[in-house]
């Protein structure tokens, strides 16, 4: 196999003397704003936060090209959802339902319980798990339109509890999708505004005379969204800061070369930052998969954006054995990671950092972005070494419970007063002392 670079997608070996900075270099991906684009937020976030409505409304009509004059006239009913629902047809209703239903029970298995349990002495501890009281899901509504987002965000939100939930995305034009609204009316959205970009994370995390603050501010978006929510955090909460796509495709040789290179296009075709690698020790296989690039990717309807993709950011890797191939999924950390090999339960125990992970030859990515069940909302840009898969935990908190006996309270309070008078904090200590018994 050569390592040189084909007419569409880079090839690299392990062996050579530069690979690790050409890997380097693959995955180095800067998802800060520039200072231009973090003044305008900022401008913008200050303008809804002192304006409300009125600054929102202004904003959307500049943005996406409306002439609106009220909030009313931004804010979809529920019986508007309902009808998106209805008047779908047969098939992509009945789609919705079951992957609504197939994400539900996934993310049932997810919640926590509270819980207790009492010492010697009667000193009761425990955790107290709550909902949060109002959520916010951003659904992104520029180049297109995401109906999956819709269920993954709000689904979770609403198993856990969450008391309203309150979905933003824009309509450049004034154009609606009827899936979008559908699934909103599926996942029990309380309340939908098309609004976008900063003015919507503003509206979501200060508030307006028509959008209710919310707690916690969740769903992908552009830079300018990114951008936002970065500068509100601390304000809400967030669920992260996405990057582009990402895809890494290990194979043992034995899976179509066909079925390999469309998985790495089912990524590639997000946009043009979209990444999409993979990794095998068979170098026949990657000059099968190469060639199968080249066959099917005038085929791809978004063939031009998946082309630059894999460009700019792709690539086939020639390592030695398992072994290696593991030390590269560890060390990429990928969001999204197919085993397309014979024996991937043998694999789990040795991978320790990854988004979401798709067993076998059979199991393609593309249906944990519609309807296995588990969340597509993933860790992106190496962060699945800290972060996780949005899910129903990311819309609870925890509080902790301390109830102590009389005698629990006299025996901590000794070990309190010594550790607080270490620290001369003596009112601590002081307050500690009263409970202690002679």
């Amino acid at each position: 196999m050569s390592d040189t670079t084909t007419a569409t997608i880079a090839r690299l070996s392990t062996s050579e003397t530069a690979f690790h900075q050409r890997l380097d270099a693959l995955l180095d991906w800067e998802g800060v704003s520039d200072k231009a684009v973090q003044a305008r937020v900022e401008e913008i976030l200050a303008d809804v936060k002192q304006r409300g409505d009125q600054a929102v409304i202004e904003a959307t009509n500049r943005f996406d090209r409306l002439s609106v004059e009220s909030m009313a006239q931004l804010r979809l009913m529920p019986e508007q959802l309902k009808k998106a629902y209805d008047g779908l047809p047969a098939e992509q209703r009945d789609a919705l339902a079951m992957a609504a239903e197939r994400i539900k029970r996934y993310h049932e298995r997810q919640k926590p319980t509270s819980w207790q349990y009492e010492e010697a002495d009667g000193t009761v501890l425990g955790q107290k798990v709550t909902p949060l009281d109002r959520a916010g899901i951003y659904v992104p509504g520029g180049k297109a339109a995401y109906p999956s987002s819709v269920l993954m965000n709000a689904i979770p939100a609403h198993v856990a509890g969450v008391r309203e939930i309150v979905m933003v995305v824009p309509t450049p034009d004034g154009v609606l999708n009827d899936l979008v609204l559908a699934a909103a009316h599926l996942a029990g959205v309380d309340y939908v505004f098309t609004i976008g970009g900063a003015q919507a994370v503003a509206a979501l995390a200060y508030g307006t005379q028509s959008v209710s603050r919310v707690d916690k501010i969740v769903g992908p978006g552009n830079i300018y969204v990114a951008t936002a929510k970065r500068a509100v955090f601390g304000q809400v909460g967030i669920d992260m800061i996405a990057g582009p796509s990402e895809i890494m495709v290990v194979s043992d040789g034995q899976t179509d070369p066909d079925w390999i290179a469309m998985d790495l296009f089912s990524q590639a075709e997000h946009d043009e930052d979209a990444q999409a690698i993979l990794v095998s020790w068979d170098a026949a296989h990657l000059d099968a998969v190469a060639a199968s690039i080249e066959r099917l990717l005038p085929t791809l309807e978004r063939e031009k954006i998946a082309r630059a993709s894999l460009n700019r950011r792709g690539a086939l890797i020639l390592c030695t054995d398992q072994a290696e191939a593991v030390e590269m999924i560890n060390r990429i950390a990928p969001e999204h990671l197919e085993l397309s090999v014979a024996e991937p339960e043998a694999w789990l125990d040795d991978i320790r950092h990854a988004g979401a992970i798709f067993m076998g030859r059979h199991t393609s990515e593309a249906l944990g972005d519609y309807c296995a069940g588990p969340n597509h909302v993933l860790p992106t840009s190496g962060t699945a070494r800290f972060s996780s898969p949005l899910g129903v935990y990311d819309f609870q908190k925890r509080s902790s419970i301390i109830h102590c006996s009389p005698e629990g309270a006299s025996e901590l309070g000794k070990v309190a007063s010594v550790l607080a008078r270490g620290e001369y904090l003596t009112a601590h200590a002081r307050s500690a002392e009263y409970r202690v018994r002679d």
